[in-house]
């Protein structure tokens, strides 16, 4: 399985093109989107290329393959928008023998009955295992904080990468 996550994407057209070329050129299963989709949140800048408008048409077209979960900046509005499901604030879903928690990362959660965490919301990238668990947030794909730059991740087989937007270099790795 092959999967292509990315997280805070806050309304950039750009960097929702970017994200779309990568699917097409991937090879791709799916696609986890980890919130915080259209809109950029009062606590951050306006994104360089902010307009939800022109990122809607773009990600509709992959709709089958998204599995999302509701950021802290996602609205009931954003969901009449958007044709796949934004509102869960977590999803379990199950990828090669993983059960793995998809959530946005603004609430505590059990994270009890599952091996791997994906989370957003820090816009800060993470991959790393704490007492058996494998936590990864992917980084934003458009407001990066504390250093960190632009940012997805892929999962391939088990595998895990998470992956410089601008530059294609791998930030972390976990096999």
């Amino acid at each position: 399985m092959r999967i292509l996550i990315f997280s805070d994407l806050h309304g950039d057209y750009k960097r929702a093109e970017e994200i779309k070329a990568i699917w097409d050129k991937g090879d791709f299963d799916s696609i986890f989107l980890l919130g915080d989709i259209l809109y950029h949140g009062p606590r951050n800048d306006l994104p360089p290329f902010y307009c939800p408008k022109k990122v809607i048409p773009i990600l509709s077209e992959l709709r089958d393959y998204i599995t999302a979960v509701r950021g802290n900046c996602d609205a009931e509005v954003d969901q009449m928008v958007l044709p796949f499901n934004i509102l869960e604030e977590r999803r379990i879903v199950e990828v090669d023998g993983r059960r793995i928690l998809l959530h946005h990362g603004h609430h505590e959660t059990d994270t009890s009955t599952v091996s791997v965490v994906m989370s957003g919301h820090t816009h800060v990238p993470v991959l790393e295992e704490k007492d058996g668990v494998l936590y990864l947030n992917p980084g934003s794909t458009t407001i990066p904080k504390n250093g960190s730059r632009p940012s997805y991740a892929v999962w391939d087989d088990g595998r895990i990468s998470i992956i410089g937007l601008d530059d294609g270099h791998i930030v972390k790795e976990w096999k």
